[in-house]
C-alpha cells in the first residue's frame, strides 16, 4: 500500500485531472461540505483525506497524524470518521464519473473487436463487515473486454442475489456469466433487449428443450465426447413468455479436471448436508454453457474461448481484495462501511483511468 499513499501524496495534481471540476460544487450537492466551517475548507482537501485513510490503508488515526505532517486539514480521528459517513454518496457520484468517463474512451474501440460486439462480463463477490459471522455487502461488477477496465457496478446488501436484470445493456451486447445466472425469466428480459448472453449451464436450475418442444437432456448426447473435443446442440428454452432458441456448447474435459469437479462437487453436498446426484458428478467432467449467439456469427471453438475470458472478472475481484483489500471492512456502522467500500471502487477505478492514460503518455511523463 505503500506506492498507492505515495500516488496520493506526490502525484495529486494528476489525479485531480481524472476528477470533476465542479468538485466543490459536487460535494455540497451530496452532503459531504454542508457548510464552509471547521478545519477542512475544500473538497479537494477533504477527498485527500479519505484517500489517505481509504486507498492508503491507514487507520483513522496514522491518516490524522500524516495529513499533519502534510500540512493538510488537522482532524481528531472520530471527525475523519464522521466526515466519511457524511461523504458515501459523493464517493457514489465520482465513482459513476470515472465509469462514464472510461466508458466513453472504451466505446470508440470496443465495438471494432472481434464480432463487432461489445463484450462484456458479469460476476458478483461478497464483502464481510468486520466482526460479523457471515458476509454483509456484495459488489456486482462488469468488467469490459478485451481493455479490462470496469464499465459498471452496483453496491448491495447480501440479500440482493446476482441477476441478469442488474446490468444495464445495449442492443449488440454479449455476455458472459457464470451458473449463479441461469434465471430463465431474467434472461428472456435481459435477451428482449437486444443482448445475447453466453452463461455456464446449470442443470438443476435451467430446463431445456429440444428444437421440437420436448424435454432435452444434454447427458446422453454428451457421453461419446472425446477427452478435449467440444460438441453442440441446437436448443430452446421457455423464458415464461416466449420460447428462446439456443446453442449447447459442450468440451469434455481432462480426467485429472474431472477428479477436482468432483472433488470440490462432493465438499459441497457434504457442507450442505445433502447427498450429490449421480447427473450432477456426471456432469462435472464436462464444461458445458449456453449462448443465445448463433451459430454463423460465432462458432463452437469461438463460444468455447470467449467464455474462458470469463475468469478474468475473477482475477479483477482478487486484486480489488488483496491489493486494495476490499474483502474486510474495517468498519461497523452500515454508512461508514457503504463509504469505505465506495472510496475502495473509486481507487479501482482512478487506477485504470491512469492505466488507460499511460497508453498516450508523452516520453516526459503526463499530458498538459
Amino acid at each position: 500500500m505503500s506506492t498507492m499513499r505515495e500516488l496520493w501524496d506526490k502525484e495529486w495534481p494528476v489525479i485531480r485531472r481524472f476528477l470533476p471540476s465542479d468538485l466543490d460544487e459536487s460535494a455540497r450537492r451530496h452532503g459531504a461540505m454542508r457548510r464552509k466551517r471547521g478545519a477542512v475548507g475544500s473538497a479537494e482537501e477533504l477527498l485527500r483525506l479519505l484517500l489517505m485513510h481509504v486507498a492508503g490503508g491507514l487507520s483513522l488515526e496514522q491518516t490524522v497524524m500524516r495529513a499533519r505532517i502534510q500540512g493538510l486539514p488537522a482532524l481528531n480521528a472520530m471527525a475523519l470518521h464522521k466526515r466519511l459517513c457524511r461523504s458515501e454518496h459523493w464517493l457514489a457520484a465520482l465513482t459513476t464519473h470515472l465509469v462514464e468517463n472510461i466508458r466513453s474512451r472504451l466505446n470508440g474501440n470496443d465495438r471494432c473487436w472481434q464480432h463487432g460486439r461489445r463484450v462484456r462480463i458479469l460476476d458478483a463477490t461478497d464483502v464481510q463487515e468486520q466482526g460479523a459471522t457471515g458476509s454483509d455487502w456484495r459488489l456486482h461488477y462488469s468488467v469490459r473486454l478485451p481493455e479490462l477496465c470496469c464499465d459498471w457496478f452496483l453496491l448491495t446488501d447480501i440479500h440482493t442475489g446476482e441477476n441478469l436484470r442488474h446490468l444495464p445493456v445495449e442492443k449488440g451486447d454479449l455476455v458472459l456469466v457464470d451458473r449463479a445466472y441461469n434465471d430463465r425469466k431474467a434472461m428472456g428480459a435481459f435477451l428482449a433487449q437486444g443482448a445475447d448472453v453466453i452463461v455456464r449451464y446449470n442443470s438443476g436450475a435451467f430446463p431445456l428443450l429440444d428444437t421440437k418442444g420436448a424435454p432435452f437432456d444434454p447427458l446422453p448426447r454428451l457421453r461419446s465426447l472425446k477427452i478435449g473435443k467440444a460438441k453442440e446442440c441446437a436448443v430452446q428454452f421457455d423464458t415464461g413468455t416466449r420460447l428462446v432458441p439456443a446453442r449447447l456448447c459442450a468440451l469434455r474435459k481432462s480426467p485429472a479436471q474431472a477428479e477436482r469437479a468432483c472433488y470440490k462437487a462432493k465438499r459441497k453436498a457434504q457442507r450442505n448436508g445433502t447427498r450429490v446426484r449421480a447427473a450432477t458428478l456426471e456432469y462435472a467432467h464436462f464444461v458445458i454453457v449456453i449462448t443465445t449467439v448463433p451459430a454463423e456469427v460465432m462458432n463452437l471453438p469461438q463460444v468455447m474461448e470467449f467464455y474462458r475470458a470469463r475468469w478474468q472478472v475473477e482475477l479483477a475481484f482478487k486484486r480489488l481484495k488483496t491489493l486494495l483489500h476490499l474483502g474486510q471492512l474495517p468498519k461497523k456502522k452500515a454508512s461508514s462501511s457503504r463509504a469505505w467500500m465506495q472510496g475502495k471502487i473509486l481507487t479501482a477505478l482512478l487506477i485504470e483511468r491512469l492505466l488507460c492514460e499511460a497508453r498516450f503518455f508523452s516520453p516526459w511523463g503526463y499530458g498538459l
